[in-house]
């Protein structure tokens, strides 16, 4: 697991109100330089970005500017498959494909590629037995330190350039290193991350090409398997994960990737599936796979723990009794687990239909006095509950997935996941929520409009940085384990946190796509956002400066609503 650290104890200097200012200002500047209308520009550089005009700029333009927005949100309905359709074409919007001089750039590499055994794969055969064969040969008779496996399609330079390339980032301590492909598409390539989540390696083959794996490690592993035909890579990749193995990302698209057979539905399916089932009952879990909606995508599902733990469904609220009604209604006529129960954390309701409601409902109604503060109210409810398991759930909510309790709890059940999140569709079925991805700032993955790419990592089951806390599940000696929520994240960033601080204690946070919920955003807390919470957490884990998003790809960055490749 890549290593997190926190930068609000007193070994670390603190940043400053004036640094933190200064990288929200670059953080604007950067949005409306990339992201902005023409127009947005012109009036940025007039205005400034702390200024007594740009206050009273923002004061006087910002009704209007919202009705506007309304309006654009319409009409982007209407031209949504068009966008999605130019989206497979060119990903990310600024991309283009880089054109090697392979001699220019061969000459000015030092490196030593002798430690290398480049092994040259054709995988255009009805089998994959010989190429395997073939590999596990390499394996015993090499002295090779690095193995690198490359198609017959792919020219000798590509090969060389590649080697060269993952050979100058390689360590001492790395078993594997690789790097983004340009896969089938050269317009939208295949961008990795610099984690290599060992549960959306169960959904997908996220190392790929091109690699470097150490020979020394990978036949204590067993070498490649026979069994697993042509997923024979993703197989070795789960073994190695499992075996401990350290992976090292190199954020650059370089050639010598996977050959277009590797992307054919008909060649891999069956055997992703395969491989992924047999790694699952390797690792003691009853599961089932299934083919996903992209070649070599894998629909995995576990088994949710028996006998049925007990789950206890938080749900805080200050009126707003039409919401919990239509919420409750939903988990009680929807929900087909059986061990769970509801806590209401009332936040000083008055109406009288609050109060009738309280009064006649067969769940606990626990009182939350004070100020709206979102963490201490979860906290005080997860502290009344005496469940294994605790679901955070806003009021706004609407369970889709009959089932979700049972997949959730699958996901939270394992020893090495400490937070698990699923997907949230706005009222016109548009996802709105598909993790939190933090690049350079938190904020909500959507498919429908910042992340408008189809691809193997938006459609899998996946380890992510942060979940939404609209909708988490934990249990609950794990929560009281951390701390529960940070007290002095008042009202956001309360759950990107607490998301952190499990992988800080070495469990993953999951969310899975398979687990579906209606989200009325903003209906719970309006407009209430203090930028005090937002600075206390940039402090803590030095956003905008060090902190790297584990688990989302490092060659893009999410300014505004729209994605951007960069190259570090």
């Amino acid at each position: 697991m890549p290593l997190l650290q926190r930068f609000d104890d007193d070994s670390i200097a603190p940043l400053t109100p004036e640094e933190i200012k200064a990288r929200w200002v670059h953080f604007h500047q950067e949005i409306r330089r990339l992201s902005g209308t023409r127009l947005q520009r012109i009036a940025g550089r007039m205005l400034g970005e702390d200024t007594f005009r740009y206050a009273l700029a923002r004061t006087i333009f910002r009704p209007p500017l919202r009705l506007w927005r309304a309006w654009r949100k319409k009409e982007a309905k209407k031209v949504t498959l068009v966008s999605a359709a130019k989206a497979t074409e060119i990903y990310p919007v600024n991309y283009r494909p880089r054109i090697i001089d392979y001699e220019l750039e061969l000459a000015s590499l030092t490196v030593d590629a002798n430690d290398v055994a480049i092994v040259e794969v054709d995988e255009n055969g009805p089998t994959a037995a010989p190429v395997v064969e073939a590999l596990n040969d390499t394996l015993n008779e090499t002295t090779a330190e690095w193995i690198f496996l490359c198609d017959v399609s792919t020219s000798d330079e590509a090969r060389q350039y590649s080697v060269a390339k993952l050979l100058a980032h390689a360590t001492r301590d790395d078993d594997v290193v690789f790097a983004d492909e340009e896969g089938p598409n050269q317009f939208a390539p295949l961008l990795k991350s610099p984690g290599v989540g060992p549960h959306t390696l169960l959904s997908y083959n996220v190392v790929g090409r091109p690699a470097l794996v150490r020979v020394e490690t990978l036949f204590a592993a067993g070498g490649f398997s026979a069994d697993a035909g042509w997923a024979y890579e993703h197989d070795a990749y789960l073994r190695l994960s499992e075996a401990g193995a350290t992976f090292h990302h190199l954020a650059r698209v370089l050639p010598a990737g996977r050959g277009q057979q590797e992307f054919d539905a008909t060649r891999v399916n069956a055997d992703s599936c395969r491989v992924v089932q047999t790694a699952i009952e390797r690792r003691g879990w009853r599961g089932t796979t299934f083919p996903g909606a992209l070649p070599g995508l894998v629909s995995w599902s576990l088994g949710s723990p028996t006998p049925a733990p007990s789950i206890d469904i938080i749900i805080p609220t200050r009126d707003r009794i039409e919401l919990v009604r239509q919420c409750i209604a939903a988990i009680e006529e929807k929900t087909t687990y059986p061990n769970y129960d509801i806590i209401i954390l009332d936040n000083d309701s008055v109406e009288e239909e609050s109060m009738a409601y309280f009064n006649d409902t067969k769940y606990a109604v626990v009182p939350c006095p004070g100020p709206f503060n979102y963490a201490k109210i979860v906290n005080r409810g997860v502290n009344h509950s005496s469940a294994d398991y605790v679901v955070t759930l806003n009021n706004d909510t609407i369970v889709v997935t009959p089932d979700w309790l049972e997949q959730m709890l699958a996901l939270a059940s394992l020893n090495d996941v400490g937070i698990v999140g699923a997907c949230l569709l706005d009222p016109d079925g548009r996802r709105e929520h598909e993790s939190i991805v933090i690049s350079p700032y938190p904020q909500h993955l959507r498919t429908d409009s910042n992340y408008p790419h189809v691809d193997y990592f938006s459609l899998a089951t996946r380890d992510v940085a942060a979940v939404t806390g609209a909708v988490q599940m934990v249990e609950r000696a794990f929560w009281q384990h951390l701390g529960g929520m940070d007290e002095e994240l008042k009202v956001v960033m309360n759950d990107v946190d607490i998301c952190l601080r499990s992988q800080m204690e070495g469990r993953y946070v999951v969310y899975t796509s398979n687990v579906r919920l209606f989200h009325h955003v903003g209906s719970s807390r309006g407009d209430l956002d203090p930028l005090d919470d937002r600075n206390r957490f940039i402090r803590r884990w030095d956003i905008f400066g060090t902190f790297r998003d584990p688990y989302f790809p490092e060659s893009l960055l999410l300014l505004g609503e729209k994605m951007y490749f960069f190259v570090r």
